[in-house]
């Protein structure tokens, strides 16, 4: 496949920053919601903090039409991902490739079982962070993106480069998934249950439970055949140095559903299974769904 077409379909935050970024060598469209899309169209996209600049490109609530040789960047929230799919699932091209890029656990099986053989679905991880400040503006802390090795990644990887993002491919990156997996699910919840940035949940206070997170994680992916090594103070050093608001921090503030099930619930998921018990991230977890539920109440 040559790429020559790229639609970010999800464009929040991190998504409206990869298209921004592959814009300057690809035809990019935004696929957002409509304040964005319609700011976008006005006045450019506005990206700040680690990268400055006003980027132009094209953007649509929807995709209604998919031209050859199309990468798509699925950067909705994972709990949209079935409804994301299903709508374009009808116009999808055999040439049509699927870069998954979002947190969580099981994400690109759950798009393989959507569209069967009929595309390329591969995994991607991003370590870059980033903030909705609000229509057509985002801020943006720079980092790393991880892709699975497919058909189309070394591609992929080369064009992701060529436009200032650092990318590397990895044979195993289950290994990766369930780092970066662990890392969000000490950060999202205990950010979103107390509407702090990341970094200040590295408090004394918070120690015991944020490790035991970690703990539970390591024990469910040694079951699942991930054996980890994680050097609990060094995660610590880490998420002091995280500024930003997580993404579960964000969708609690703005009354929305958040990526629990793919986190925290899917690791007390994956612990059932294998009789370990994980109850601080069950915790964890109920908390969010509390938060959720009171939510949707006070909206109605």
């Amino acid at each position: 496949m040559s790429i020559e077409n790229i639609f970010v379909l999800g464009a929040g935050a991190i998504g409206s920053v990869y298209g921004a970024l592959l814009s300057k060598k690809r035809n990019v469209t935004l696929i957002g919601k409509k304040a964005h899309v319609e700011t976008l169209r006005a006045h450019g996209l506005k990206l700040t903090g680690e990268i400055t600049q006003t980027f132009y490109l094209k953007a649509d609530t929807k995709i209604s039409e998919i031209p050859p040789n199309t990468l798509i960047l699925l950067t909705t929230k994972a709990q949209d991902s079935v409804r994301a799919i299903n709508q374009i699932k009808p116009i999808l091209r055999t040439d049509t490739v699927i870069l998954v890029l979002q947190n969580g656990l099981g994400n690109e099986e759950i798009i393989k079982q959507l569209v069967g053989e009929k595309v390329e679905v591969f995994r991607g991880l991003t370590m870059m962070a980033s903030e909705f400040l609000e229509p057509g503006k985002v801020r943006v802390w720079k980092g790393e993106t991880l892709l699975a090795k497919s058909k189309t990644a070394n591609e992929a990887a080369l064009l992701f480069n060529s436009c200032g993002m650092q990318t590397r491919i990895l044979e195993n990156i289950r290994e990766e998934i369930w780092r970066k997996l662990i890392l969000n699910c000490v950060i999202n919840p205990l950010t979103a249950i107390f509407c702090v940035r990341n970094c200040e949940i590295i408090s004394e206070d918070l120690k015991w439970i944020r490790h035991q997170i970690v703990k539970e994680c390591i024990e469910v992916a040694k079951a699942e055949g991930v054996n980890l090594e994680i050097n609990l103070d060094e995660l610590d050093r880490k998420i002091r140095d995280y500024t930003n608001f997580s993404s579960m921090c964000q969708d609690i503030i703005k009354g929305k559903r958040t990526e629990i099930d793919f986190l925290n619930s899917k690791v007390v998921e994956l612990g059932q299974k294998h009789r370990i018990p994980t109850p601080v991230n069950y915790t964890l977890a109920c908390l969010i769904k509390f938060l959720e539920e009171r939510n949707v109440g006070f909206r109605g």
